[in-house]
């Protein structure tokens, strides 16, 4: 802390710039609370020069990591010197640049800062303006396109409109390291909203979306929330895979450390033979060289050779059908995988059936829904007749009720003015017509008053009711268009996601089948080294029956010359036995060097059957996958009948309407008096 301060104020005075109490102050009081790794100027409002000055120290700066700039109303100018200056730096991985109303030149500075910084994990921008500039925001949108170490970006209230939400879709389709985004309170509308639902098809590594204060409607909200969905557990299988891939290869290499350490011990006790037999083929020399007359005894040790060897041999033959037995087993697996693929691949075209009969299903549904909508048309078209049909007779009666006003404009020409007041007042409120009526009418005309009043109740009544059904029919209509468009945007869904899941599922079964084939090399591999160490054994078996033939024909030689010497052949002979319990030791340690192979071979097939296992897990797991695809499948068709089964209530509705309509009673009208 201390050094920064110095070099603060150094940088400062090599400039000509007066150092700020403000930063000084604050710097003394993060030195003093002992903060660190936390630089807070929060609420300081800093000048040009001081930005400058801050930013060359930022430059090779080590010591922090968060720097909050929160509220300090930076200029523009001193915001692209202060973030040029963080370019370049290493180990700030938090920057708060809330409230400092940064616009043009400061969205190029932070698209610049992206794109150059390598440790910025955390960045805060909330309350400021990069939207209004396009060009520059776009900029922006470009350095976050290249960035590949922010995880979490706050765009709260910075004046984003559509087209500047789709610029940060673009750049969200390229980005594979951000996590979590927070664009609410902007202008973004409907199309920015789909611009993010297309940028989610292609981006799976947000997680964390926040879109309120968008005045984005509700169901593309539910979509990116089922987006978000898809990508958190995404990233969730992501890493359980990658955890499990981790806890395999230290497995594998813990086994390739075991065999490493066995096969250096293989070696050893090879290299101790070696050692030994030549010990004893130079004890022999020598022994045959003093001992010349103890050859009948070495009869006996040849005897104990040619058992030696035939013991060898025994041992030879079973590690031969050892070996065979394992050919045989890795000729097993290999039929294993062949007919799991021909499963695999019978259980795709299956799908593919089914998808394609699905398809064929909902094509049908919507010519069904089509047609419908064509019944449904031409219903509205009788409709639209029957309506003008009770027009004219609406028009008929009025003419009726002309005539019959003409006649009473004749019997009561007095009347006529306080009548026509009151078909004015009638409109407002019947209650007052009816009382001024009954008031100024006499009690001869009544009847046909009544009469007109029910003629106009019925008329306004058959309007409203027309206007009823005209608006019941367009609410149809509507109805039928948007579940239309619904069921066909569920569809392109729904074959996305089938094709999504197909392609993530065969490159996981072509994962697993290189880990098997890797197994499988390194299995041979190692087959084909024991293969060698047996051949390496056979030829010094086979040099061990040359020396055994050399010592017979010196046997052959020498039994003329040594008839006479019994007693020295006592004496050698206990020496033999001495010798002969070496070599009996020297059997009993190559005995157990083959129960070491033997072991190796256990070893190699418990191998085996773990990766049966995980082969058989693996096999579970698709299994279980392709139940919950059929789960969804059926919930889709479950969603779809329903879906039909409300158009077929609401069409029974309408035509229940319609039926009542029609079928109503026919006009009724009091004769004229």
């Amino acid at each position: 802390m201390e050094d920064f301060r110095r070099t603060y104020l150094r940088l400062c005075k090599e400039g000509g710039v007066d150092p700020q109490e403000s930063v000084l102050a604050q710097l003394q009081e993060t030195r003093g609370a002992a903060a660190g790794s936390r630089l807070d100027l929060r609420g300081h409002s800093l000048s040009v020069d001081t930005c400058a000055v801050l930013g060359r120290v930022l430059h090779k700066d080590t010591l922090f990591t968060e720097l909050a700039l929160s509220d300090c109303m930076l200029t523009e100018e001193g915001a692209k010197l202060l973030l040029n200056g963080l370019c370049a730096n290493t180990t700030v991985k938090v920057l708060d640049l809330k409230g400092n109303n940064l616009r043009s030149t400061g969205a190029e500075a932070l698209g610049k800062l992206l794109v150059r910084n390598k440790t910025l994990c955390r960045l805060v921008l909330e309350w400021n303006a990069l939207g209004m500039w396009e060009e520059a925001f776009s900029v922006f949108c470009e350095g976050l396109a290249t960035n590949a170490c922010l995880t979490q970006l706050d765009l709260r209230n910075n004046q984003i409109n559509h087209q500047g939400a789709s610029e940060l879709c673009l750049a969200l389709k390229r980005n594979s390291t951000l996590q979590e985004l927070d664009v609410r309170w902007n202008n973004i509308g409907l199309l920015g909203g789909r611009s993010f639902l297309e940028a989610l098809q292609q981006n799976r590594t947000l997680t964390h979306l926040e879109m309120a204060g968008n005045n984005i409607p509700s169901d593309t909200l539910k979509a990116l929330e089922q987006a978000m969905d898809h990508n958190s557990d995404r990233q969730s299988t992501v890493r359980e895979s990658r955890s499990r891939t981790q806890v395999l290869s230290k497995e594998i290499q813990i086994l390739k450390e075991e065999k490493g350490r066995q096969f250096l011990s293989l070696m050893e006790t090879i290299d101790k033979q070696r050692d030994e037999m030549g010990r004893s083929t130079r004890t022999t020399s020598i022994h045959v060289g003093q001992l010349q007359e103890a050859l009948n005894e070495r009869k006996s040790v040849v005897n104990s050779l040619t058992a030696k060897f035939q013991m060898t041999e025994a041992a030879l033959a079973m590690s031969e059908q050892k070996n065979h037995n394992l050919g045989e087993l890795l000729t097993r697996v290999k039929t294993e995988k062949d007919e799991q693929r021909e499963r695999q691949s019978r259980e795709r075209k299956k799908e593919q059936e089914d998808s394609a009969l699905r398809e064929g299903k909902l094509l049908r549904e919507i010519n069904s829904m089509s047609e419908t909508n064509v019944q449904l048309k031409n219903k509205l078209e009788k409709m639209e007749s029957r309506c003008k049909s009770q027009q004219d007779q609406i028009f008929e009666l009025k003419q009726e009720l002309t005539n019959s006003t003409a006649e009473l404009k004749l019997r009561l020409a007095q009347a006529e003015e306080r009548l026509e007041m009151e078909k004015k007042r009638s409109k407002q409120s019947l209650e007052d017509m009816n009382n001024l009526r009954q008031k100024e009418v006499d009690h001869v005309n009544r009847h046909l008053e009544e009469s007109q009043r029910a003629l106009q109740d019925r008329i306004l009544k058959l309007e409203g009711q027309r206007i009823q059904l005209e608006e019941e029919l367009s609410r149809a209509k509507a109805a039928c268009v948007t579940e239309r468009a619904q069921a066909e945007e569920e569809q392109g869904k729904v074959r996305v996601q089938v094709r999504l899941e197909e392609q993530q599922r065969v490159s996981g079964l072509e994962e697993k089948l290189r880990g098997l084939r890797q197994s499988r090399d390194e299995s041979q591999s190692h087959c084909s080294q024991q293969k060698q160490t047996i051949a390496e054994l056979q030829a010094r078996s086979g040099q061990q029956s040359i020396e055994t033939d050399g010592l017979r024909r010196r046997i052959e030689e020498l039994q003329q010359e040594l008839s006479g010497k019994d007693q020295e052949k006592v004496a050698e002979v206990s020496r033999v036995r001495v010798e002969l319990q070496e070599q009996m030791g020297h059997l009993q340690a190559e005995r157990t060097a083959q129960g070491g192979l033997k072991e190796k071979i256990a070893a190699l097939e418990r191998e085996m059957k773990v990766l049966a296992s995980n082969h058989r897990e693996a096999t579970l797991d698709k299994e279980s996958e392709i139940s919950s695809l059929f789960e969804k499948l059926r919930l889709r068709e479950a969603e779809i009948q329903r879906m039909r089964e409300d158009e077929a209530q609401r069409a029974s509705f309408l035509q229940n309407a319609i039926l009542t309509y029609v079928q109503g009673s026919p006009l009724h009208y009091s004769p004229k008096k």
